[in-house]
């Protein structure tokens, strides 16, 4: 096979790949070999007619498009290597010609990574981050944990107020029309959680057990069902019962029923060190995104849309992980949320072009400061995830050693090239 670099304009590649008509006829063979069996002619037992019989019965092209099926993986393959391109999307593939003696021509046109020229990534300065907690923080963690701690009470008497626990029936109404979906008996409501469309809740507010009342709002313009979308509806609501949060005294007695402690300042001291601790550890991390965000700005990338779609679609699948973890789906969550598919890709393209940015600016700056991964990084790392996982070392290794610890090399390789960026910066 004969490869050649036809054009290369911005991040897209024409590459030409020819193949002799020797190497075609052996993917020829194979075809005939796979999908010979197919075939069922006169005088033969089904899947047994000669090679010869099949072309002269059906053309000399029949075995032509899986045969260049079969050449074609490897083909681009090899031509991606020897022309040393770094494709970040599936190439258009256009099979500019196929003879038997000459063999195929085929042309490639695929997205590339892109050219990246470097600014300055070492010593970069940035704002340093205040890690030191307060009183006052502690209060509110407090107080916090006070409330996961309320128990819900009946209402004997009075109204629904903010923060309430409102049961309620409620039917929904187009006109004159109930419209699907709007209904519900027994929903228990938490009054200013923002769990229903807004301006709902706060026309509970005020009602009695075993009120009825219309309640009058509008769906959001952008809202997934078309028919709803931007319209005046009224629910009917009857309210069931009211439970009120009775909150624990903030005493000894309370620390003892949440904690180890038996004293509230003795609770509240070890809760300030671990407050403390985690704030320690999220500064770190917020001032290594910082450090790194400062070095990709000083980046010109002309970033091409195909990488950025990829890592939005990367992370659709991610949040979609994520509901299904809580028991929902995308499905349900656009149900519940007013929105679509669509809509969630469109707001994650920002992001996703900055972890598109980030990714390729310190692959950059790792190849520019020649960061390795020594066989005592690997080790220690797989070390590191065995313990994480409470798994043995040889089970890690099962995992990750069929790309040859590629993955897990990507990850210390960008980990370090981190490491060099924080130790060189300039705080403030």
């Amino acid at each position: 096979m004969n490869y050649n670099l036809i054009k290369k304009e911005g991040n897209n590649v024409s590459l030409k790949i020819a193949v002799t008509g020797e190497e075609f006829e052996v993917a020829v063979k194979k075809a005939y070999q796979k999908e010979g069996k197919k075939f069922n002619l006169p005088g033969f037992r089904k899947g047994k007619a000669p090679r010869r019989i099949i072309e002269s019965q059906y053309g000399a092209g029949v075995f032509f498009e899986e045969a260049i099926n079969i050449l074609l993986p490897e083909a681009y393959g090899n031509a991606v290597d020897e022309l040393k391109i770094d494709p970040v999307d599936r190439p258009e593939i256009d099979i500019e010609s196929v003879d038997k003696t000459d063999g195929v021509v085929i042309t490639a046109n695929v997205v590339v990574k892109p050219e990246i020229k470097l600014g300055e990534y070492k010593g970069v300065e940035v704002e340093n981050i205040n890690v030191e907690i307060s009183d006052e923080d502690v209060a509110k963690e407090v107080e916090a944990v006070r409330e996961q701690n309320g128990r819900l009470v009946t209402k004997e008497e009075g109204a629904v107020v903010d923060g309430d626990t409102a049961n309620i029936n409620y039917a929904g109404f187009l006109g004159e029309e109930q419209f699907e979906g709007g209904t519900a008996e027994g929903h228990e409501l938490v009054i200013g959680s923002g769990q229903f469309i807004p301006g709902f809740e706060e026309q509970i507010v005020g009602a009695n057990v075993g009120d009825d009342i219309e309640v009058k709002v509008s769906f959001p313009e952008d809202y997934n069902a078309e028919h709803l979308a931007g319209q005046e509806v009224v629910f009917k609501v009857k309210v069931n019962s009211i439970k009120s949060k009775e909150l624990p005294e903030l005493d000894d007695e309370f620390a003892k029923d949440i904690s180890e402690f038996d004293t509230l300042d003795e609770y509240k001291n070890d809760l300030k060190a671990k407050m403390q601790e985690q704030a320690k550890n999220n500064g770190e991390a917020a001032l290594r995104d910082r450090i790194i965000d400062a070095a990709v700005a000083n980046v010109e990338i002309d970033l091409p849309e195909a990488m950025v779609l990829t890592e939005t679609d990367q992370m659709l699948r991610e949040f979609d992980y994520q509901l299904k973890y809580q028991g929902l789906d995308l499905e349900k969550y656009c149900q519940f949320s007013g929105t679509s598919i669509d809509d969630l890709k469109e707001k994650m393209q920002e992001d996703a072009t900055a972890r598109v940015r980030t990714s390729l600016t310190l692959e950059e700056i790792a190849k520019a400061e020649k960061v390795e991964v020594s066989e005592e990084d690997l080790a220690e790392e797989l070390e590191k995830m065995a313990e994480a996982r409470k798994s043995s070392i040889d089970e890690i290794k099962k995992m990750f050693e069929a790309d040859n610890y590629e993955y897990i090399k990507s990850t210390i390789v960008t980990r370090k090239t981190v490491d060099l960026l924080v130790e060189s910066a300039k705080l403030k």
